[in-house]
């Protein structure tokens, strides 16, 4: 078992895992929910904010960061952990699924991509070396490789070549992090499996980069469109084929149920700018599915958004958290994001809770038959 990560507990029912990782800037339990903090802050609440609901760790975004401020500056300021005044262990990914999302202009090559920033049509490159220096720069506790994240659909050969490439890329990753010490520093750096819906492609992916012994490793290429029942088959044909005693990441989703779902196939870390980015628009989650407080019904209601839920907007009705919305006050959008925030993350400490005591698949069937039948209720007019 390697020194910076434990695996407590397995589920005998499910493949979910209880675990332990060491950072430089403290300790992870997992399974965890990790809020994103794209630009070097979490949307509409505070570093503060952040450690009050539970957060262990968050996410920053290279291909961002280093767009503005750079992360020249960054490191001039003394790392993104100061920069933005989070304590706590911050994962950064590559900037690469930016790249090909974002950027108008784009050319893969063997070395790296090719590219034009999206606010200035400058002309700038990401290869292996630029990645890792990005984020040394900006002082990551985990680092993500750059990998090719293929479109979806797409053909299997061209699947076949983002695999291969994608494998000669961390290669590279991890022999600069380890030539610049970055590795020998204690940060980490996470491998991505791509394969897009080709199951055997999945399993080859995450099998030759099992090779590289690194840190973690994360299933890319996932929530890029396709149907939901097969993004949960993509993660369930990467994750059998993972290292088992290093921590596994789910990149950039998902729902609640999701989660439970993945979670049950052995994911240990998520991340998902989702209940952020609702929380702006009026839209918050409760055990019995989410709730639009936009809709005229909550204009009266005295009841705080989840009844039997304790947390830090306990305190607000409805109504009074409609009108904020309504109105478009900024508080509206703090306020929001705080419950969404909380609520994924203490969604994870329940799993955690639940698979140390032995019931996690019981637990997370009856949690997503209640929260979808809720949402179906919603949907037609009740609660």
């Amino acid at each position: 078992m390697p020194e910076h990560f434990q695996l407590l507990k397995t589920d005998s029912v499910t493949a979910a895992r209880r675990g332990r990782l060491q950072t430089r800037h403290g300790v992870v339990e997992t399974p965890i929910f990790m809020p994103v903090g794209t630009q070097g802050t979490v949307k509409a609440i505070t570093p503060q904010h952040i450690q009050e609901i539970g957060a262990q760790i968050i996410l920053g975004n290279t291909y961002h960061l280093n767009l503005r401020p750079t992360s020249e500056l960054v490191k001039e300021l003394g790392g993104l952990h100061a920069f933005m005044g989070w304590e706590g262990p911050i994962l950064t990914d590559s900037g690469g699924f930016q790249v090909f999302s974002l950027a108008k202009l784009r050319d893969i090559r063997e070395d790296g991509v090719a590219f034009q920033s999206h606010l200035d049509g400058a002309k700038l490159f990401l290869g292996p070396k630029e990645v890792m220096t990005i984020q040394a720069n900006l002082g990551s506790d985990i680092a993500m490789v750059l990998d090719e994240c293929p479109p979806w659909p797409c053909t299997r050969d061209e699947c076949a070549r983002a695999v291969e490439r994608s494998f000669r890329w961390a290669k590279q990753c991890k022999e600069i992090a380890t030539d610049n010490g970055f590795l020998a520093g204690g940060h980490h750096v996470f491998a991505i499996a791509q394969g897009s819906t080709f199951d055997d492609l999945r399993r080859e992916a995450a099998e030759s980069l099992a090779s590289l012994d690194l840190p973690g490793y994360a299933v890319g290429g996932v929530s890029v469109g396709e149907p939901e029942p097969e993004m949960i088959k993509q993660v369930g044909a990467t994750t059998p084929f993972m290292p088992a005693d290093k921590p596994r990441y789910t990149m950039g989703l998902g729902t609640p149920p999701q989660i439970l779902k993945m979670i049950a196939l052995g994911v240990d870390m998520f991340d998902c700018v989702l209940p952020s980015r609702v929380a702006r628009n009026g839209l918050v989650f409760t055990p019995d599915g989410p709730m639009n407080l936009r809709n005229e019904k909550y204009r009266t209601d005295p009841r705080p958004i989840a009844e039997g839920v304790t947390n830090y907007t306990s305190r607000f009705s409805r109504a009074y958290l409609r009108h904020l919305t309504v109105a478009g006050e900024m508080l509206s959008a703090t306020l929001l994001t705080i419950h969404n925030l909380q609520f994924f993350i203490e969604l994870t400490a329940q799993a955690r809770a639940h698979i140390e005591a032995g019931d996690f698949g019981a637990w997370h069937r009856a949690w997503i038959a209640r929260y979808e039948a809720g949402a179906a209720e919603r949907l037609a007019g009740g609660k």
